[in-house]
C-alpha cells in the first residue's frame, strides 16, 4: 500500500470497499506493511488458506488479519465495520449509537454502542508524543448542577483535566483530556506527567494542587485568579476554557449528554482524536488513521467494555447529562 492510501470521497470509498476481500486486503496492508508476520512465532513466510486465513510457513499457525485487533471474533462483515468507521470519521461531529444503528441497520442499540466504544479504544495511539512548548492546564466539570458542592469538589459530576498547547498568539496546538478523581496535587501532577513533555512551560491558575509543577521538571507559569472576577480565567487560560466548552457542546449535541462516568474517558479520547486532526485535508485521512490504529489496538470484548453489566435496549442512563 502507498503511504497514506485512503479514499477521499464517499464515491471512492464505496468503489474501493465493495467486497470483503477488498476490506481484508486493506487491513492486511496496514497491519503488515512489510509483509506477513506470524503473530505466534514471528515467521515471515506463509500462504493463503481458506476463509481469509494465512498459514504460517514456519509453525503452520492459521492467522487472520482481524485476530488480536478490535475486529477480533466479529460476526459482522468487514464491509459493515468499514462503513461504521467512514460514518464516524466523515461527519465532523461524529455519530451517536442510535444514529449508527439506524444508518447501518444494526439489530440492536447495544451492538451499535459497543462498536463505537471499540472504535474509541482505537483512537488513542500507543506511545503518542506528549505535548510540548507552552501548555495551558486546567480542570472542568462535566455534569448537571449540584447543590452543596463548592470549589473544586466533584460530587456526582465528573472532573476532567485538560492540557492544550499554545500556538502563536491565539492558536491551538494539540489537546489531551482525562477524567480525574480529584484536583489534588498528586493527581494533577500525574496527569501533567503523562500529557506534557518535561521541560515545557506549564501555565496554570494559582490552585495549590499545581504547587509541585516546577519541582517535577517543568517551567511553571502560575497566575493567581482569585479576586479578579469571573472573566479572569478566560483571559489567562483561554485555550483550555475554549476546549472545555467545545467538548461539552459536542457531548450534549452528538450524544445528548448521555455519557456514563465509567465511559467518559473514551468519549474524551474521541473528541481529542477529532480535534488533533482538525486540519486534515480530507475526512478520508481520519478514516485512514482510525483503520490504521484499529489493527494495532487490542481486542475489547463486550464484557470488558461494560464492566460486567448486562446490555440494555436503551442508551446508558443520564449520569453526566447536563454540562457546566
Amino acid at each position: 500500500m502507498d503511504v497514506e492510501d485512503y479514499p477521499r470521497t464517499l464515491l471512492e470509498f464505496e468503489d474501493r470497499f465493495r467486497t470483503e476481500d477488498a476490506c481484508r486486503d486493506y487491513l492486511f496492508a496496514l497491519r503488515w506493511p512489510d509483509g506477513f508476520v506470524c503473530p505466534r512465532c514471528g515467521g515471515r513466510t506463509g500462504w493463503e488458506g481458506s476463509r481469509g486465513r494465512v498459514i504460517c510457513g514456519a509453525c503452520r499457525y492459521q492467522a487472520t488479519v482481524t485476530a488480536g485487533t478490535i475486529f477480533a471474533d466479529t460476526r459482522k462483515p468487514l464491509r459493515l465495520w468499514f462503513r461504521a468507521m467512514w460514518l464516524v470519521t466523515s461527519q465532523k461531529s461524529g455519530a451517536s449509537a442510535i444514529g449508527l444503528q439506524r444508518v447501518l441497520g444494526l439489530g440492536s442499540y447495544p451492538t451499535a454502542w459497543t462498536w463505537l466504544h471499540k472504535l474509541r479504544r482505537a483512537m488513542v495511539r500507543p506511545g503518542r508524543d506528549r505535548l510540548s512548548g507552552e501548555v495551558e492546564v486546567d480542570e472542568t466539570f462535566v455534569g448537571g448542577t449540584e447543590d452543596s458542592v463548592h470549589g473544586r469538589e466533584a460530587g456526582k459530576k465528573a472532573l476532567v483535566a485538560i492540557a492544550v498547547e499554545k500556538r502563536g498568539v491565539h492558536g491551538f496546538g494539540r489537546v489531551r483530556m482525562a477524567r480525574i478523581a480529584e484536583a489534588s496535587g498528586p493527581v494533577l501532577l500525574s496527569f501533567i506527567a503523562g500529557a506534557v513533555e518535561p521541560g515545557s512551560v506549564v501555565c496554570t491558575d494559582g490552585w495549590k494542587g499545581y504547587n509541585g509543577v516546577a519541582a517535577s521538571g517543568y517551567r511553571h507559569k502560575a497566575t493567581v485568579l482569585s479576586g479578579r472576577g469571573k472573566d479572569a480565567a478566560l483571559q489567562e487560560l483561554p485555550r483550555v476554557h475554549r476546549i472545555a466548552g467545545l467538548a461539552k457542546r459536542w457531548l450534549q449535541g452528538t450524544h445528548q449528554g448521555r455519557v456514563a462516568p465509567d465511559h467518559l474517558d473514551y468519549y474524551l479520547d474521541e473528541y481529542t482524536f477529532r480535534f488533533n486532526r482538525r486540519a486534515s485535508a480530507t475526512r478520508g485521512k481520519l478514516f485512514y488513521r482510525l483503520v490504521q490504529q484499529a489493527v494495532e489496538a487490542e481486542p475489547a470484548p463486550y464484557k470488558r467494555i461494560v464492566g460486567g453489566r448486562p446490555a440494555t435496549a436503551q442508551p446508558p442512563p443520564v449520569v453526566a447529562g447536563g454540562v457546566n
